[in-house]
């Protein structure tokens, strides 16, 4: 079985990026654009919902929160499903689980419904990124795995910029009262694509090798090197030479003496780099109109211009990836975050600072920085494990995230709600950044041009 299961992976493994990548890459790009949509659509309209439902700036955090708590159980729950069932199945389950509740969500009658709905959804979301990211992660060639994993994950780099930009333009249409349901029910379209998306997105041949499905595996690398060598591509021989062993998963592997190292490293990666994002993301249009004393319109789209600058920053991550390695990337952007959360404790705390000025520039550097790993993780981890244990491996480290995502925005508004300013804010967010820089320097290894067979040894 393991010289079979290697022969399989050495042929996908020199078939170079063509169309079918690509192809791949928009279908499930098109999943994570909505997976960021749902996480972001909420704090777009935060403030409206509060006045809708009377619910004071405490409760705001909480409800920023809750859905990354269902995503924790979703991360574990699809994580395990990806392993048994496959990454096809458990990917289109978790965008029809989320796409459902966001629609319920849009139907919320009270403060509570909405939490629980929030909650529910949150299930779904915790599954879809990790799962698709193994799935890209295991068809790319090792040389070009980092720009074109991380090409597909800007996808939801774009949600994070259009996302206030459709807000903006849904509340001018429908109003407040209306418009955050509106934009609510938009999210419901990955349901539907869920149950197109079943005869076109494949099953990992990597994963269908390591579950002894030999026959199935060849025949989809067969049509692979078919449709290469019909564009005029000569394929080299099979070079890759690895023992692919064909094990069964245990999911304790995680803390094994092979891989606890690296476990510690994605979860500590994970959980610094989207404490910053999310915490400082989710509340952004609200400082923008809280302290910066910004109308709604203005604060979506200056929250629109920064997602604009996170964008362009994606494509140079993609760029530099391969070339440059994925340690300095990742150390440099946490080293951004330090000194953005030490500028704006100092503008606000020594300089007296006010306005939206200060808040945008250090809004800048703080997701500059944390955006270096929040893009790159995603071709990171899944290549730190094997395949019996990918999925797992990326879902686990995720949920870290999913509880970092909770923490941060509720602790953000604890902190405002107890008078303790927004420099205080800054600079909790520093601190995340150092931890993550130490991280990285001390435990990180470097993958860049490897094959995944090879990194796992």
């Amino acid at each position: 079985m393991s010289e079979q299961s290697d022969a399989v992976i050495s042929r996908l493994e020199r078939v170079p990026i063509y169309g079918f990548h690509r192809k791949l890459i928009a279908k499930l790009g098109m999943a994570t654009f909505f997976d960021s949509y749902d996480n972001l659509a909420l704090s777009v309209v935060l403030v409206v919902i509060l006045e809708s439902f009377h619910v004071s700036l405490a409760n705001a955090g909480f409800l920023a929160g809750i859905a990354y708590i269902g995503q924790f159980v979703g991360a574990l729950l699809f994580g395990y499903l990806s392993e048994k069932i496959g990454r096809k199945k458990a990917l289109l389950t978790s965008m029809f689980l989320f796409g459902i509740f966001s629609l319920v969500a849009a139907l919320a009658w009270s403060f509570q419904s909405l939490v629980w709905f929030r909650l529910l959804e949150g299930v779904g979301l915790g599954g879809e990124v990790p799962i698709a990211g193994a799935l890209v992660n295991e068809y790319m060639v090792g040389k070009q795995r980092g720009r074109y994993v991380t090409i597909y994950e800007t996808f939801f780099t774009w949600g994070l910029f259009l996302t206030p930009l459709i807000g903006y333009v849904v509340l001018g249409a429908f109003g407040s009262l209306v418009g955050w349901r509106v934009l609510f029910g938009i999210g419901a379209i990955p349901a539907v694509y869920a149950l197109i998306a079943f005869k076109f997105i494949p099953e990992s041949v990597r994963w269908l090798t390591q579950r002894g499905k030999i026959d199935k595996a060849n025949r989809i690398v067969d049509q692979l090197e078919t449709e290469v060598t019909s564009l005029g591509i000569e394929l080299p021989d099979p070079e890759l030479k690895v023992n692919v062993q064909s094990l069964h998963t245990r999911f304790l592997e995680l803390f094994s003496k092979d891989y606890r190292r690296r476990t510690a490293l994605c979860w500590i990666q994970w959980f610094m780099c989207y404490f910053i994002m999310y915490g400082y993301t989710v509340w952004l249009p609200s400082l923008y109109e809280k302290v910066g004393h910004l109308s709604t319109g203005k604060s979506l789209l200056l929250t629109t211009v920064t997602g604009l600058i996170n964008l362009v920053e994606s494509y140079v991550i993609a760029y530099l990836l391969d070339r440059v390695g994925r340690k300095p990337i990742f150390i440099i952007g946490f080293v951004v975050v330090v000194i953005g959360g030490v500028l704006g404790f100092v503008e606000l705390n020594f300089l007296h600072a006010s306005g939206w000025v200060a808040l945008f520039i250090a809004a800048i550097l703080m997701l500059l920085g944390s955006g270096a790993s929040s893009v790159g993780v995603y071709t990171y981890t899944p290549e730190l494990y094997p395949t019996r244990m990918r999925g797992w491996g990326t879902s686990t480290a995720s949920s870290l995230c999913r509880i970092a995502s909770f923490i941060a925005p509720t602790l953000v508004g604890w902190i405002l709600g107890k008078g303790m300013g927004v420099g205080t804010v800054f600079l909790m967010f520093a601190l995340a950044g150092l931890i993550g820089a130490i991280a990285i320097a001390t435990l990180g290894i470097e993958t860049k041009g490897r094959a995944l067979e090879e990194i796992a040894q």
